[in-house]
């Protein structure tokens, strides 16, 4: 089925369709971070800024939870950094890591039920050109937006798209349903990372996309 056709979920088509598929409606994203994690594999998320457009096709992603995951910015409850992944579904959770990067999350579950899916590596499908110029030293393709830090700089995201909505045509970034990955090429394994529930087998990811980020075992000292 081509891309913009409503094959997610068996959902009609009510948003407006781009090259790369509708964008999501807000009940397609209010899932589970953990089936909501798997939804988002071929997705592609399109951000654009004043310099242009980049759009990455969802290659890898990681579910976390709230109250009951170890491992969630959410799991000592809420504060005015994780305010955003509290719902809504279908807005964008930005967070600032180690000082010196970004990392990008789709929130999902009902209003006011934490949760929320880590983008954490794509392949870019568009705006190559810009990609290139974000990222001079990529070796190859599968480098552009390998890696959660590198996604949100090859799109240009940062603290001021913490909180825009997903699901507006009118966002400056938005979520578009992509082409469905086939369940023999979906993979799942621990989280790449963190130091608690490090052996939940809550990262996704496609089979053979040279953009899935290197396994890296535990190293964090505080929840993400």
């Amino acid at each position: 089925m081509a891309p913009g056709e409503g094959w997610r979920r068996g959902h009609d088509i009510t948003a407006e369709t781009t090259t790369h598929g509708r964008i999501f409606t807000r009940a397609e994203l209010a899932l589970d971070p953990v089936d909501l994690a798997e939804l988002l594999l071929g997705a592609v998320i399109e951000s654009t800024g004043p310099d242009g457009t980049v759009a990455v096709r969802l290659v890898e992603v990681e579910a976390y939870r709230g109250l009951d995951d170890p491992a969630s910015h959410c799991y000592r409850g809420r504060t005015p950094r994780n305010a955003v992944m509290w719902g809504p579904a279908g807005h964008l959770y930005v967070y600032f890591v180690y000082g010196m990067h970004f990392c990008a999350n789709v929130v999902g579950t009902e209003d006011g039920q934490p949760g929320a899916v880590l983008l954490r590596a794509g392949e870019i499908v568009s705006g190559a050109d810009l990609a290139r110029a974000r990222k001079p030293a990529a070796r190859g393709s599968g480098e552009f937006a390998k890696g959660p830090a590198i996604l949100t700089s090859v799109l240009g995201i940062d603290r001021e798209q913490n909180g825009v909505d997903l699901t507006d045509p009118a966002s400056p970034v938005r979520l578009l349903t992509g082409e469905r990955v086939p369940a023999d090429d979906v993979r799942t394994g621990p989280r790449v990372g963190v130091a608690m529930a490090m052996e939940t087998p809550w990262r996704f990811w496609i089979d053979g996309s040279p953009a899935v980020s290197t396994y890296r075992r535990g190293g964090r000292k505080r929840p993400r």
